[in-house]
């Protein structure tokens, strides 16, 4: 198992408690609904994908069901009439998951390059192949064993031919909780294998709730300040977040003007923003500088659709093209400047045809 002492994790977010840590889910009862459902009817299917935006809890709903399933291993008599999936947070099998101590769940997130002492920028397929030896074992309590991929879209090609593999020949009361905010750019055999589960984007009241419940950021910032990103967060707490550390409603005025002004393009301010998030230390901004420009992507597809907009396909085309080169550009470490100016570039294009 990797144990939380050590190297930071790359899953963990500044200023927030873990997923594994997050007693509370909030604003997906009814997918949580549809995991009891299924638990306890007896037909547990050995794979969810479970798909959403970036933020919106759905590592928080994964280990909400690892430590229902370790926590129940006869599902047929112990939890007949479970309503949701909490379990206390001082159970035996609470406890040592949050110390990611449980024999019988394995967790796969990118790396510690401890050469370089930063985290890889994929999940390798060595990390995956500890799945076939986990899973080849005898459950170490006898019940159920889980796997967490978070996030499965940083899976690498042969990482991910490997994960399939094993979804093709699941062992017996095994659970695979994969973890995606960008599903279309998973293979599609792993899509195939898992049931998916979406969840929605979170109301706005429902973020501040949560920014409200993170000690450091209350005390850090005003209510205004609190409700401001919420409202201008898309359902989204990592957004939310943003928006808090980096100046971000700014950021995403400058965005959106941009982006309500093509097909013409401001040379000047274009410019100055790809010099902006090209900065050591803007990380976080140039996350929010691709989830705004993904949303306006969105946005002009759904329209699209709504109306039989022959360019339905192209906007898909450039979400996903969007999305692989952003990832690359972290992957990488890749100037981001060729990426900003590349990809409002293709916007004007694509908004002119």
């Amino acid at each position: 198992m990797i144990e939380p002492d050590g190297p930071p994790e790359a899953d963990r977010r500044d200023g927030c408690p873990h997923p594994r840590e997050t007693e509370r889910l909030v604003g997906h009862a009814a997918a949580e609904r549809e995991l009891v459902s299924a638990f306890t009817s007896g037909r547990m299917h050995h794979a969810w994908l479970l798909t959403g935006p970036e933020g919106v809890g759905k590592a928080t709903l994964a280990y909400r069901m690892a430590r229902f399933a370790l926590s129940h291993p006869d599902a047929s008599t112990e939890v007949a009439a479970a309503r949701d999936l909490s379990v206390p947070f001082d159970a035996p099998a609470a406890r040592r998951i949050a110390r990611l101590s449980h024999p019988d769940l394995l967790l796969l997130r990118r790396g510690w390059n401890a050469d370089r002492k930063t985290h890889y920028g994929e999940i390798r397929v060595d990390d995956v192949r500890r799945a076939t030896g986990f899973f080849g074992s005898t459950a170490g309590e006898g019940g159920w064993r889980v796997a967490i991929v978070d996030a499965a879209d940083d899976l690498n090609g042969a990482a991910a031919n490997a994960l399939l593999k094993v979804l093709e020949e699941p062992p017996p009361r095994a659970i695979f909780l994969l973890v995606s905010a960008t599903p279309r750019l998973l293979p599609a055999p792993v899509r195939s294998r898992c049931r998916t589960l979406a969840l929605r984007p979170l109301g706005v009241a429902e973020v501040a709730e949560i920014l409200r419940g993170l000690p450091e950021i209350a005390e850090e910032h005003e209510e205004e300040a609190l409700v401001s990103a919420a409202e201008l967060s898309e359902g989204s707490v990592a957004r939310a977040l943003s928006l808090l550390a980096s100046d971000g409603a700014s950021l995403r005025r400058t965005v959106s003007g941009l982006l309500d002004r093509l097909p013409s393009i401001d040379v000047k301010a274009t410019h100055a923003l790809a010099e902006d998030l090209a900065k050591r230390g803007a990380e976080e901004r140039f996350a929010l500088f691709v989830g705004l420009v993904q949303d306006w992507l969105h946005d002009r597809a759904r329209a699209g659709a709504a109306v039989r907009e022959p360019r339905l396909a192209r906007f898909a085309e450039v979400w996903e093209k969007t999305a692989r080169a952003a990832r690359e550009v972290e992957i990488f470490n890749l100037d981001r400047r060729p990426f900003v100016l590349e990809t409002l570039t293709e916007l004007s294009g694509l908004v002119r045809r």
